[in-house]
């Protein structure tokens, strides 16, 4: 267990209930980003038995404890005294939060990638909170709708884009990690978080689950297969991951994702990707269609 730093821990408190006071349901987190309570269960002899998200009444159930009541929140963080940061929930009402990730690891350019896609797609980044992470990396705050759920993903738009929807949560500014302090972007600490862009939206969301296809004489990709394979070819860099991402879902949508897994895998290498990425992509599409890779 990490050693306690009041000081920290006192910010991160302090950060957290003004937080709460905007609407926003929080957790405290430890210096690695993580929750800072573990789970009750850890120690359950029976690991894939219903999964408890609280219901027993003991901390521990990392954005499912996240809370707006400021004595719930006191009493999270005495839990928790090694907490030198607090997570905000995304999804949750009032403003349904979406947090999009924008790094800046492996040399990814993923602001220059996001640019890319709002040119194709037609849509603009309002203006909105960004908190900035210490590795340099950006985190952009918008608000969904509240009959649309918005699953994290993790390089689907495009590599070094990771998305925080339903289930997942963010670093919230003040809190210090390992690597440093998270801070609000001079000029955006009093905006409101902006709704997100229904263009954006639609690409943040997965496409609705098909039916299972009736069986076919042939498993031939045929025309459609190879209009997706060439959609994939010609797929500029900072566009490469979406529209294989794009096609795979198609394919398994119509009944050819296991004919194109391959096809697809090809096209994907002659754009630069490595054969490991694409697969990787392939295989994530077939789960977001309700496939198994």
């Amino acid at each position: 267990m990490a050693t306690p730093d009041r000081q920290a821990t006192t910010l991160a408190l302090a950060h957290a209930l003004s937080a709460a006071e905007r609407g926003l349901a929080v957790i405290p987190l430890s210096r690695t980003k993580l929750p800072a309570l573990r789970s009750p269960h850890r120690d359950d002899s029976d690991p894939a038995g219903p999964r408890c998200h609280g219901e027993c009444g003991r901390f521990g159930h990392g954005v499912y404890d996240a809370a707006t009541d400021p004595v719930r929140i006191r009493e999270l963080f005495a839990a928790a005294p090694w907490a030198t940061g607090y997570g905000i929930a995304c999804g949750l009402p009032p403003y349904r939060l979406i947090g999009v990730d924008l790094d800046t690891k492996c040399g990814t350019d993923s602001s220059t990638a996001l640019r890319e896609l709002a040119l194709r797609h037609l849509f603009t980044i309002p203006e909105t909170v960004v908190v900035r992470t210490p590795s340099g990396g950006r985190h952009l705050w918008l608000t969904g709708p509240p009959d649309v759920v918005v699953p994290n993903s993790a390089g689907r738009l495009a590599p070094g884009i990771d998305i925080r929807g339903a289930g997942g949560y963010l670093v919230g500014p003040g809190s210090r990690t390992e690597h440093g302090v998270y801070t609000t972007a001079p000029g955006t600490a009093h905006l409101t978080p902006a709704p997100c862009p229904p263009s954006l939206l639609r690409l943040l969301v997965p496409p609705p689950r098909a039916p299972e296809p009736a069986p076919r004489a042939s498993s031939a990709p045929g025309d459609h297969g190879r209009g997706l394979v060439q959609f994939v070819l010609s797929a500029h860099e900072g566009q490469r991951n979406t529209r294989l991402f794009w096609a795979a879902c198609r394919a398994y949508e119509n009944g050819i994702g296991p004919a194109l897994v391959d096809p697809l895998t090809e096209a994907a290498r002659g754009t630069g990707l490595s054969e490991h990425e694409a697969r990787a992509t392939i295989a994530s599409a077939a789960r977001m269609t309700g496939h198994r890779p």
